[in-house]
């Protein structure tokens, strides 16, 4: 056990796949579901009782929009630990031979109500981890995209998770917060009020989940992350790609053209601490949790900071900044840095990189991808 953490006498409500509200639904459910879509869904007009799986039953994953930066790398850490049939990746694209080969992948679009419902029920589904998006400067460009997706396929996951009494898994974002919020540090409860579709989506997703673990049980978990760093997926369009593409090009061209000022500072995090702490806390006994939404923090840098340290190991890195509008006041409105207090406490969360860490792990493991693929390391 580590020190410092709640702890609290296990359950089988705890120990098992299931919602705390499944155990019982004495309470009236809503006529119909929030999302306002039309839908056959008898449990949710009526007073029935939910069947909860066995403590004993499997646990059994479906992650949405698997293809992202996110997915795959979660799946094969489950994989480890759940089995790798027991672990279903998806995507509205086409897997590429090597993740079509590491486990099973199915076609899934959340905005597919039906279908999604027939993946869920089919595969006998327990923990569903939703991360469908559009990041935040790609969904300000296509607001009425990200408004589709964000939100109304958020809604098809909450519905489909409270049906069939799954624990439900979706991430937010320091992009949650906005101009308003307490930046340096970002502590868990506060005003947020983001200005970008991105950032108003994911306080959406934030309070109807806890709406309705408070309301009907739902088993709803949600982490805040921060700038996430990884190796195997390009950049998606979000306002802290920088911090991943400068690795790229400085073992390809030795020049980055940064989008956003050179002191400006985000919260970031290396994408194998994001997959731990996402792991760790989806297996955590819900009775040691006090929050539905927690900040998890590893490291805050600025552009210059990161080009920098990457010169310790390639002094030839040259760094010109040509800030974007867009994403420099995105980011202008994000906090500096996060307060994860809470998570240390109720779960026992603490990163295991920090920046140098980062660096040369990132250095490495892009140096060995292009030697593999055959292309010049500068």
């Amino acid at each position: 056990m580590k020190p410092g953490v709640r702890v609290c006498v296990p359950s089988a409500a705890v120990l098992g796949l299931f919602c705390r509200g499944c155990l019982s639904r004495s309470r009236s459910w809503p006529g119909r579901s929030f999302s306002s879509l039309p839908r056959q869904m008898s449990r949710w007009n009526s007073q029935d009782t939910c069947s909860p799986p066995s403590p004993q039953e499997n646990v059994r994953v479906l992650i949405t929009g698997g293809l992202g930066q996110l997915g795959v790398g979660l799946a094969q850490m489950l994989r480890k630990q759940y089995g790798r049939d027991n672990v279903i990746l998806s995507d509205i694209k086409k897997p590429p031979p090597h993740v079509y080969a590491s486990g099973p992948f199915v076609y899934a679009d959340v905005l597919d109500y039906k279908h999604l419902r027939e993946l869920i029920v089919n595969n006998r589904i327990t923990w569903l981890v939703h991360y469908s998006a559009l990041l935040s400067a790609v969904g300000e460009a296509n607001v009425a995209l990200a408004r589709k997706i964000n939100i109304t396929g958020l809604h098809n996951v909450l519905d489909l998770a409270l049906e069939n009494c799954l624990r439900l898994f979706v991430p937010s974002t320091i992009g949650a917060f906005g101009p308003s919020s307490p930046r340096d540090p970002a502590p868990d409860l506060c005003v947020q009020r983001p200005r970008t579709i991105y950032g108003v989506s994911k306080v959406h997703g934030e309070l109807m989940g806890e709406y309705l673990h408070h309301k009907y049980g739902l088993d709803f978990r949600c982490l805040r992350y921060p700038g996430v760093i990884s190796v195997n997926t390009p950049p998606g369009g979000g306002t802290t790609d920088y911090a991943v593409q400068i690795f790229h090009d400085a073992l390809s061209t030795g020049h980055h053209e940064c989008y956003l000022r050179p002191d400006t500072r985000l919260p970031m995090m290396h994408i194998s601490d994001c997959h731990r702490a996402t792991v760790e806390f989806m297996q955590a006994p819900e009775c040691q949790l006090s929050l539905r939404t927690y900040n998890i923090a590893a490291m805050s840098f600025t552009p210059e900071e990161v080009a920098q340290e990457i010169r310790k190991h390639l002094p030839h890195l040259k760094v010109t900044y040509n800030p974007d509008t867009v994403r420099q006041t995105i980011a202008d409105s994000w906090p500096v840095r996060f307060d994860d207090t809470n998570a240390r406490r109720d779960w026992g969360w603490a990163p295991a990189f920090g920046l140098e860490e980062l660096v040369s792990d990132m250095l490495r493991s892009i140096r060995d991808k292009r030697t593999n693929e055959g292309l010049p390391v500068s």
